[in-house]
């Protein structure tokens, strides 16, 4: 029987879901479905027990593993739910032992593996790199680079999942890159929890920027890469001069801005203000002008008032974005903005519900903008792909999966390109 992995999150988390299944598969386990979990917000939490017990029913003979955030922060609630099988942790998911403990368990004679694996996460001090030299032919790969986040925003729950920052050799990254591309990957998306935080546990304290240098100056052969997720008051010279003169380099940031309001971004514990996010912006595109930025907004964090959301919406156009992911805030138990006071949920959702069309005017003007060129695109599948600035296109006809072709933009539907 099949071993599947059903993902929530982030893209560090579809990362480790492929070196788990490569774990599960090399300790001959079958019959299993491994649960990898996120916290960002309650609401994910809840998903995932959702699935938990759809996937029960679905699968009534299968073991049911959970892992990732949310089992790491709250391993009880998820032992305590008769659909599972193993609550394992964030660190230990990535040990192959692991696997052949729980692979093991179904063999007679065997010793059963613990039921709760779930160790002290801040305890934890390097991060290894995991080889991964494919992604079931897809042509898009993820490189973790670093994991942990040593910052405590108030409304954040994911250090207490995955612990404080350790970083990736550089060697070791430059390694797995090289793998992917001879196996024949087009992108490669270095990822982690705080990746501008990359480097400072390693000796000589390399950065982000210079870890991008080494990959493109090392793997000539791949290419494109895109970094994920960044906090743009961490972004080094080096970064930054990539960007300006590495065609190979995206040309798009995806930028954890989270409020356009100063007073909030003060009580969220950011450590950037409106006028920095906005005079980065600027900035990066004087060296790259036809970059792309895309970012995360929560809407209805505690104490925000109407004036205060209004500048959230504001900073969509001040900013340019366009690729805009929205979160109603939600409180998580454990963190100071669930001890503050609560703006009413049906503001919450009506401010989400407005950034989001906010953001969805944002995006169609960038699709208006892309109409009439000739764009190289990456092609995800026979009908999919994407631009440089990660914009998704329609194919006009069926394509060979992992090429870079030109094509000419000829439309859109408010949602994707459309190619000619």
């Amino acid at each position: 029987m099949a071993i599947d992995v059903v993902t929530f999150g982030c893209r560090l988390n579809t990362y480790e879901a492929e070196a788990m299944k490569r774990h599960a598969d090399a300790a001959g386990a079958d019959d299993l479905v491994i649960i990898n979990t996120c916290a960002v917000t309650a609401e994910a939490s809840r998903q995932a027990r959702q699935t938990i017990r759809r996937l029960r029913r679905e699968r009534p003979d299968a073991r049911i593993v959970v892992t990732g955030c949310a089992a790491q922060v709250e391993p009880a609630r998820f032992a305590a739910m008769a659909e599972v099988d193993h609550v394992i942790g964030n660190a230990e998911k990535m040990q192959a032992g692991t696997w052949a403990a729980v692979a093991g368990t179904s063999l007679a004679g065997a010793v059963p593996a613990e039921r709760i694996l779930v160790g002290d996460i801040m305890a934890v001090k390097e991060t290894a790199g995991h080889l991964v030299d494919g992604y079931g032919g897809l042509p898009r790969a993820f490189v973790q680079v670093q994991n942990g986040c040593d910052h405590r925003c108030t409304f954040c729950i994911i250090p207490y999942g995955r612990g404080n920052s350790r970083s990736v050799a550089m060697g070791a990254v430059v390694d797995q890159v090289r793998s992917l591309t001879e196996n024949g990957c087009g992108e490669v998306v270095v990822t982690g929890v705080d990746i501008t935080s990359y480097g400072r546990d390693l000796p000589g304290t390399p950065t982000l920027g210079r870890l991008v240098k080494q990959i493109l100056k090392h793997v000539p052969e791949l290419p494109r890469l895109r970094i994920s997720s960044i906090d743009s008051v961490e972004a080094d010279d080096d970064l930054l001069e990539a960007l300006a003169t590495e065609p190979r380099l995206m040309p798009h940031l995806h930028l954890s801005l989270q409020s356009g309001d100063d007073l909030i971004l003060k009580r969220m514990k950011r450590r950037h203000l409106r006028d920095d996010a906005i005079r980065f912006c600027a900035d990066i595109r004087k060296l790259r002008p036809d970059v792309v930025f895309g970012a995360d907004i929560i809407a209805g964090f505690p104490t925000e008032t109407e004036e205060m959301f209004a500048r959230s919406l504001a900073i969509v156009d001040e900013c340019d974005l366009t690729h805009l992911h929205v979160f109603p805030f939600s409180p998580r138990p454990g963190t100071p903005a669930a001890r503050m006071p609560q703006v009413d949920r049906s503001v919450v959702k009506d401010r989400a519900r407005r950034l989001r069309e906010k953001g969805a005017e944002a995006l169609a003007r960038h699709l208006a903008g892309e109409v009439g060129r000739q764009v190289p695109v990456l092609t995800e599948n026979a009908e999919i792909g994407r631009t440089e600035g990660f914009t998704l296109v329609r194919l006009a006809a069926a394509a060979v999966p992992g090429r870079i072709m030109n094509v000419t933009i000829a439309g859109h539907d408010g949602h994707e390109l459309l190619a000619a």
